[in-house]
């Protein structure tokens, strides 16, 4: 199947419940993931991320009774993150019926984990994060690790040529510094990642609008597009209202025909 642009949900979940933060703090409750999941499904998404936030700083294993109740509710592609360390990990995830799992912190510290992973499940379901902030005095990007409170000192656009490299099925770039903001995506450190791989690349961090959305597809064409602010607040006082387009607002993004 050709590869095609992609608009994804992204969920939070923090002590059990759904929550959006911005810069990645303050977490605020927006609701129950698996009602979330099921207005996903009527509103038939592309693909749905879940990242627990709790698990990889806690030190603790993937909650796998809340990864089976989920991928049993949805009815779209899934992909899980949070605690994931080993590829037995993996595997079980992916045995519980989740189609990709992320990995982040663990594959900064040991990238040979994620040629590991796809030996485990396939390349296809191994999805590398990388959580990019601007630091130092010269604001240069940076990844960073364990929900942005550790820095690793990595260029992100040499860790997307080393995720590559060890066998990673695709990119998530998530940036730190627009994580709720709704101020639209860092394009011009976009072209940086984009000129040295050739992986499927998903964005997320800084949608605002459908319109930012259009500006990615219209620049990079084959591309995923992730939001979490944009998909669960509506209008200037940022009410909860789960949201997503309809198929002729989707077509509209790319000119696409409507599916």
């Amino acid at each position: 199947m050709p590869l095609r642009p992609r608009l994804i949900p992204c969920l939070l979940v923090h002590q059990g419940g759904l929550v959006k933060t911005v810069k990645f703090s303050d977490p605020k409750y927006v609701g129950d993931p698996i009602n979330a999941v099921r207005i996903f499904n009527e509103k038939k998404v592309d693909e749905l991320i879940v990242v627990d936030i709790d698990a990889s700083r806690e030190g603790r294993e993937p909650n796998y009774r809340m990864i089976a109740n989920l991928a049993n509710e949805c009815r779209m592609p899934l992909c899980y993150g949070g605690g994931v360390r080993t590829p037995e990990q993996i595997g079980r995830i992916v045995g519980l019926g989740v189609e990709k799992v992320a990995i982040s912190s663990t594959a900064i510290e040991n990238p040979k984990l994620i040629g590991e992973a796809a030996n485990q499940v396939g390349s296809q379901s191994v999805v590398v994060v990388l959580d990019i902030k601007r630091t130092g005095f010269r604001r240069l990007p940076e990844v960073v690790t364990l929900n942005a409170t550790q820095r690793s000192g990595l260029d992100p656009v040499e860790m997307a040529r080393r995720a590559e490299a060890e066998g990673a099925g695709e990119l998530v770039l998530n940036y730190v510094d627009r994580d709720g903001t709704m101020s639209g995506f860092d394009l011009d450190h976009i072209d940086n990642v984009r000129a040295v791989t050739s992986l499927p690349l998903t964005v997320l961090g800084g949608a605002g609008s459908l319109d930012d959305i259009r500006k990615l597809y219209r620049k990079y064409n084959i591309i995923g597009a992730a939001a979490g602010s944009l998909f669960v607040f509506k209008g200037k006082y940022r009410a909860v209202l789960i949201n997503y387009p309809n198929p002729r607002e989707k077509a509209a993004l790319l000119d696409m025909p409507e599916d």
